[in-house]
Protein backbone atom coordinates (compact mmCIF):
# COMPACT_ATOMS: atom_id res chain seq x y z
CA UNK A 1 0.00 0.00 0.00
CA UNK A 2 1.61 3.26 -1.05
CA UNK A 3 1.10 6.32 1.06
CA UNK A 4 -0.80 8.94 0.03
CA UNK A 5 -0.04 12.76 -0.16
CA UNK A 6 3.58 12.05 -0.43
CA UNK A 7 3.41 10.23 3.27
CA UNK A 8 1.89 13.19 4.77
CA UNK A 9 0.52 12.86 8.30
CA UNK A 10 -2.32 10.18 8.60
CA UNK A 11 -3.31 7.77 10.79
CA UNK A 12 -3.19 3.93 9.68
CA UNK A 13 -5.87 1.22 10.75
CA UNK A 14 -4.12 -1.94 10.92
CA UNK A 15 -3.81 -5.18 13.53
CA UNK A 16 -0.06 -5.57 12.18
CA UNK A 17 1.41 -2.66 14.10
CA UNK A 18 5.48 -3.87 14.05
CA UNK A 19 5.05 -4.98 10.30
CA UNK A 20 3.70 -1.48 9.53
CA UNK A 21 6.17 0.31 11.61
CA UNK A 22 9.08 -1.87 9.66
CA UNK A 23 7.46 -1.23 6.47
CA UNK A 24 7.48 2.84 6.97
CA UNK A 25 10.85 2.25 8.09
CA UNK A 26 11.73 0.73 4.55
CA UNK A 27 9.31 2.99 2.63
CA UNK A 28 11.37 5.98 4.43
CA UNK A 29 14.71 4.88 3.90
CA UNK A 30 17.27 7.57 3.69
CA UNK A 31 14.68 10.33 5.89
CA UNK A 32 14.26 10.79 9.49
CA UNK A 33 12.21 8.73 11.25
CA UNK A 34 11.67 8.11 14.90
CA UNK A 35 9.42 5.55 16.04
CA UNK A 36 7.77 5.59 19.39
CA UNK A 37 6.02 1.82 19.71
CA UNK A 38 4.42 0.81 22.92
CA UNK A 39 2.06 -1.76 24.70
CA UNK A 40 0.36 1.18 26.00
CA UNK A 41 0.77 5.06 24.74
CA UNK A 42 1.24 6.88 27.98
CA UNK A 43 1.90 10.56 28.84
CA UNK A 44 5.18 10.41 29.47
CA UNK A 45 5.51 8.95 25.62
CA UNK A 46 3.14 11.70 24.26
CA UNK A 47 5.68 14.43 26.21
CA UNK A 48 8.40 12.61 24.24
CA UNK A 49 6.87 12.87 21.05
CA UNK A 50 5.62 16.35 21.68
CA UNK A 51 9.68 17.30 22.85
CA UNK A 52 10.95 15.13 19.36
CA UNK A 53 8.88 17.27 17.24
CA UNK A 54 9.76 20.50 18.06
CA UNK A 55 13.32 20.03 17.87
CA UNK A 56 13.76 21.59 14.34
CA UNK A 57 14.65 20.18 11.09
CA UNK A 58 15.94 21.24 7.91
CA UNK A 59 13.84 18.51 6.01
CA UNK A 60 10.71 16.20 6.50
CA UNK A 61 10.79 14.09 9.66
CA UNK A 62 8.19 10.99 10.03
CA UNK A 63 7.45 10.50 13.86
CA UNK A 64 5.61 7.23 14.22
CA UNK A 65 3.25 6.90 17.30
CA UNK A 66 1.89 3.18 17.06
CA UNK A 67 0.40 1.21 20.30
CA UNK A 68 -2.44 -1.46 20.83
CA UNK A 69 -3.67 1.45 23.20
CA UNK A 70 -3.67 5.27 23.27
CA UNK A 71 -4.83 6.38 26.80
CA UNK A 72 -7.24 9.57 27.12
CA UNK A 73 -4.52 11.90 28.55
CA UNK A 74 -2.01 11.13 25.84
CA UNK A 75 -4.16 11.58 23.32
CA UNK A 76 -5.30 15.11 24.30
CA UNK A 77 -1.83 16.10 24.68
CA UNK A 78 -1.13 15.33 21.46
CA UNK A 79 -3.99 17.80 20.48
CA UNK A 80 -2.11 20.88 19.86
CA UNK A 81 1.01 19.75 17.73
CA UNK A 82 -1.20 17.44 15.63
CA UNK A 83 -3.31 20.66 14.46
CA UNK A 84 -0.28 22.40 14.23
CA UNK A 85 2.75 20.16 13.72
CA UNK A 86 6.45 22.35 13.46
CA UNK A 87 7.70 22.76 10.08
CA UNK A 88 8.59 19.37 8.38
CA UNK A 89 7.50 17.04 10.63
CA UNK A 90 4.79 14.26 9.87
CA UNK A 91 2.99 12.41 12.30
CA UNK A 92 2.09 8.45 11.45
CA UNK A 93 -0.45 6.84 14.17
CA UNK A 94 -0.68 3.57 13.82
CA UNK A 95 -3.52 1.74 15.91
CA UNK A 96 -5.69 -1.61 15.60
CA UNK A 97 -9.17 0.52 15.84
CA UNK A 98 -10.26 4.00 14.76
CA UNK A 99 -12.11 3.53 18.09
CA UNK A 100 -8.87 3.27 19.97
CA UNK A 101 -8.57 6.99 19.24
CA UNK A 102 -10.70 10.07 20.63
CA UNK A 103 -12.96 11.88 17.89
CA UNK A 104 -11.15 14.82 18.48
CA UNK A 105 -7.86 13.18 16.90
CA UNK A 106 -9.49 11.29 14.38
CA UNK A 107 -10.46 14.56 12.98
CA UNK A 108 -7.50 15.94 12.83
CA UNK A 109 -5.59 13.64 10.66
CA UNK A 110 -6.96 11.16 7.73
CA UNK A 111 -7.02 7.56 7.86
CA UNK A 112 -5.85 4.84 6.06
CA UNK A 113 -6.92 1.45 6.21
CA UNK A 114 -3.11 -1.07 6.76
CA UNK A 115 -2.97 -4.59 6.43
CA UNK A 116 -5.11 -6.60 8.07
CA UNK A 117 -5.03 -10.60 9.57
CA UNK A 118 -8.10 -13.01 10.30
CA UNK A 119 -7.52 -12.38 14.07
CA UNK A 120 -8.64 -14.98 16.29
CA UNK A 121 -11.59 -14.09 18.92
CA UNK A 122 -13.01 -15.42 21.39
CA UNK A 123 -16.28 -13.84 20.45
CA UNK A 124 -19.48 -16.38 19.65
CA UNK A 125 -21.97 -13.80 19.58
CA UNK A 126 -23.30 -13.34 16.12
CA UNK A 127 -23.79 -9.17 16.68
CA UNK A 128 -26.56 -9.53 13.67
CA UNK A 129 -28.49 -11.86 15.34
CA UNK A 130 -27.58 -11.60 18.94
CA UNK A 131 -30.71 -11.68 21.42
CA UNK A 132 -30.93 -10.73 25.17
CA UNK A 133 -30.30 -14.43 26.60
CA UNK A 134 -26.69 -14.65 24.57
CA UNK A 135 -25.81 -11.54 25.92
CA UNK A 136 -26.76 -12.59 29.53
CA UNK A 137 -24.49 -15.53 29.05
CA UNK A 138 -21.47 -13.78 27.85
CA UNK A 139 -22.06 -10.78 30.47
CA UNK A 140 -22.54 -13.79 33.29
CA UNK A 141 -18.81 -15.28 32.09
CA UNK A 142 -16.99 -12.02 31.97
CA UNK A 143 -18.42 -10.79 34.86
CA UNK A 144 -15.08 -10.51 36.53
CA UNK A 145 -12.62 -9.90 33.75
CA UNK A 146 -9.91 -7.04 34.49
CA UNK A 147 -9.55 -3.93 32.69
CA UNK A 148 -6.94 -4.83 30.12
CA UNK A 149 -8.74 -8.22 28.93
CA UNK A 150 -11.83 -6.29 28.80
CA UNK A 151 -10.27 -3.54 26.69
CA UNK A 152 -9.38 -6.44 24.58
CA UNK A 153 -13.15 -7.66 24.32
CA UNK A 154 -14.21 -4.11 23.15
CA UNK A 155 -11.43 -4.48 20.32
CA UNK A 156 -12.91 -8.05 19.71
CA UNK A 157 -17.05 -6.93 19.38
CA UNK A 158 -15.50 -4.52 17.28
CA UNK A 159 -13.63 -6.76 15.16
CA UNK A 160 -16.52 -9.38 15.48
CA UNK A 161 -18.80 -6.77 14.00
CA UNK A 162 -17.11 -5.47 11.20
CA UNK A 163 -15.19 -7.91 9.74
CA UNK A 164 -17.01 -11.29 10.86
CA UNK A 165 -20.48 -10.45 10.65
CA UNK A 166 -19.76 -7.10 8.46
CA UNK A 167 -22.57 -5.20 9.81
CA UNK A 168 -22.52 -1.21 8.85
CA UNK A 169 -22.50 -0.05 12.32
CA UNK A 170 -25.15 3.18 13.67
CA UNK A 171 -23.85 6.21 14.88
CA UNK A 172 -25.03 4.89 18.21
CA UNK A 173 -22.74 1.46 18.04
CA UNK A 174 -19.96 3.48 16.77
CA UNK A 175 -20.21 6.18 19.69
CA UNK A 176 -20.16 3.28 22.28
CA UNK A 177 -17.43 2.04 21.06
CA UNK A 178 -15.96 5.36 21.15
CA UNK A 179 -17.11 5.56 24.83
CA UNK A 180 -16.23 2.38 25.88
CA UNK A 181 -12.66 2.97 25.96
CA UNK A 182 -12.81 6.15 27.63
CA UNK A 183 -14.57 4.88 30.32
CA UNK A 184 -12.82 1.51 30.53
CA UNK A 185 -9.44 4.10 31.03
CA UNK A 186 -11.56 6.30 33.82
CA UNK A 187 -12.07 2.40 35.61
CA UNK A 188 -15.57 2.31 35.19
CA UNK A 189 -17.01 -1.67 35.67
CA UNK A 190 -16.11 -3.51 32.88
CA UNK A 191 -19.35 -5.46 32.82
CA UNK A 192 -21.41 -2.28 32.63
CA UNK A 193 -19.44 -0.84 29.61
CA UNK A 194 -19.78 -4.39 27.60
CA UNK A 195 -23.58 -4.41 28.44
CA UNK A 196 -23.63 -0.82 26.69
CA UNK A 197 -22.13 -2.17 23.53
CA UNK A 198 -24.14 -5.49 23.27
CA UNK A 199 -27.07 -3.93 24.38
CA UNK A 200 -27.34 -1.24 21.33
CA UNK A 201 -27.24 -4.26 19.01
CA UNK A 202 -30.47 -5.57 20.39
CA UNK A 203 -32.14 -2.08 20.20
CA UNK A 204 -31.44 -2.03 16.63
CA UNK A 205 -33.70 -4.65 15.30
Amino acid sequence: MLLHNSHASHILISSEIEHEVERLKSELHGSRVVAFVEDEFKIENAKAVVAEAYISESQTKYIILASKNFNIVSQNSLLKVLEEPPRNIEFIIISPTKSNLLPTVRSRLPILQGKKTQREISININLAKTDYKEIFEFLKENARVSKSRAQELVEELYYRATVIDTLALTSLQLENFDRAYRLLELNSRPISVLAMILMSFTREK
